[in-house]
């Protein structure tokens, strides 16, 4: 459990200054929240900072809120203002979609750069934007509407093998899971790799891409904690599909996962300076913005691009590394991120920042992955290019329980049932991603038969996950 404690320079990531902030919060979490995953303590930790108010009464986290209430003399000296008025947005099945979730979107629409947004059927509520939230700004970017997941993104390679061959060889892809992926905070994969991302020449354009060099070199090719995961399954292709391939049943390889330690350094550098230079009253703080033409607005568009490359090639890596000790071979590959910001001139002509914070991207034509949980079919979708949705799409079925509800209410030995009926082998992970912890993602996909077409499906049968 000690990878699991908080340490002073965690809180100093989330932005905890006062060393009695930090000393509280440590104690607070050792004593309460031992049974906490670091990442629901951190995010915890985060709300309390943020959102003060809401804990000050809590008798456990109130005197740690009293910390941050006194800080607020210091909101009296914002300098930007917010619109009193958001403006309109487009919901996509919004009675999937928490209050909370939606309260958050409103948020983002009153700020002042903000332009265009829209929720997706799977939002719920996030950090910054909400999971599932797509917001367009004019010339300027927000770190922490990207957050710290950047580039974080789906993998999925059909190979020259049927679904049959990995019922008839079951043991040797857990094995192939188990020794040639890694998941968690801090992991490694434990192997030399080289990979062109390694010598990028944004490694050396600044003090914190060289300091973080050294951990993307260790990081590469392994995934996130939470609902990262690496998984075989059976892909049933339709007609007409873009690989060349007759329509019928193929193995497949399916990967959710980020930028690791370099994408999260990247974020929580540039959210930092974001907040310095850009004063917001206290609610709307974790959107400061960085104008794209100014000198840390480029520095962050260019860092943010090489994590979203770095994202990139850990699938590639994990999906080559995993192929290649099963002797097998990709025939096909369709990939996306869900979690980034780019230029975009199709929404109104002039160029927009296009943040995808949990969201699929869909212009016309393009090709992605919606999962749904551990023992749900996901698809492989066309985008229909439609722009009330700022061509974008669900990222996945969306969460409607958190990860302490779930651990309140559901069992070990549930879990176990629920994953034997539906015929999924589980390495790793734990109840937090249970499948009761999601939403349905056919009734997701329901509403959003104007954002995309299915034009196949993919459907867990070994799925790989970081032990919670």
């Amino acid at each position: 459990m000690g990878n699991q404690k908080i340490r002073g320079k965690d809180l100093k990531n989330i932005l905890y200054h006062s060393n009695h902030a930090k000393s509280l919060a440590i104690d607070i979490m050792a004593k309460h929240y031992k049974h906490s995953s670091k990442v629901e303590k951190l995010d915890l930790l985060r709300a309390v900072r943020e959102e003060p108010e809401k804990f000050i009464s809590n008798p456990i986290l109130g005197s740690l809120a009293e910390e941050f209430m006194e800080e607020e003399i210091s909101d009296l000296r914002y300098e930007i203002s917010l619109r009193e008025t958001q403006r309109d947005f487009m919901v996509f099945g919004r009675k999937l979609i928490s209050s909370n979730a939606y309260q958050q979107m409103d948020l983002a629409m009153r700020l002042r750069i903000a332009e265009m947004g829209a929720l997706m059927p799977d939002a719920h509520q996030g950090y910054g934007l909400p999971i599932g939230g797509v917001l367009a700004t004019k010339n300027a970017v927000i770190p922490y509407g990207v957050g710290v997941y950047i580039g974080c993104r789906m993998s999925l390679s059909l190979l020259d093998a049927s679904p049959d061959y990995l019922k008839r060889n079951g043991y040797q892809f857990k094995m192939a899971l188990k020794e040639r992926t890694c998941f968690g905070t801090g992991g490694e994969l434990g192997m030399k790799q080289e990979h062109e991302i390694l010598d990028r020449a944004e490694f050396s354009e600044s003090s914190l891409l060289r300091q973080l060099h050294g951990k993307a070199v260790k990081q590469l090719g392994t995934s996130g904690s939470g609902n990262h995961f690496v998984e075989f399954g059976e892909v049933e292709l339709f007609d007409a599909n873009e690989f060349g391939l007759e329509a019928g049943t193929y193995l497949g390889l399916l990967s959710h996962s980020g930028s690791r330690g370099l994408g999260a350094s990247i974020a929580r550098h540039y959210t930092e300076v974001a907040r310095e230079k850009c004063l917001l009253p206290r609610q709307a703080q974790h959107f400061a913005w960085l104008d794209l033409d100014s000198d840390a607005g480029e520095e962050y568009w260019r860092a943010m691009n090489l994590a979203g490359n770095y994202a990139k090639a850990c699938h590639d890596q994990i999906h080559y590394h995993l192929v290649k000790y099963l002797g097998l071979k990709s025939v096909a590959t369709v990939e996306n991120h869900h979690n980034f910001a780019w230029k975009e001139k199709g929404l109104t002509g002039e160029e927009l920042i296009v943040y995808r914070k949990g969201a699929t991207p869909a212009a016309k034509g393009e090709l992605g992955i919606i999962p749904g949980s551990m023992t749900a079919t996901g698809y492989i979708v066309r985008g229909k290019g439609e722009a009330s949705s700022l061509f974008s799409a669900s990222h996945g079925a969306g969460r409607k329980m958190s990860g302490k509800k779930v651990r309140e209410s559901y069992t070990g030995s549930e879990m176990k049932k629920t994953l034997s009926k539906a015929g999924v082998t589980l390495v790793g992970g734990g109840v937090d991603e249970a499948p009761v912890a999601y939403k349905e993602l056919d009734e997701v996909m329901n509403h959003q038969q104007n954002l995309v077409e299915t034009i196949g499906t993919f459907t867990p049968q070994i799925v790989r996950m970081d032990k919670n």
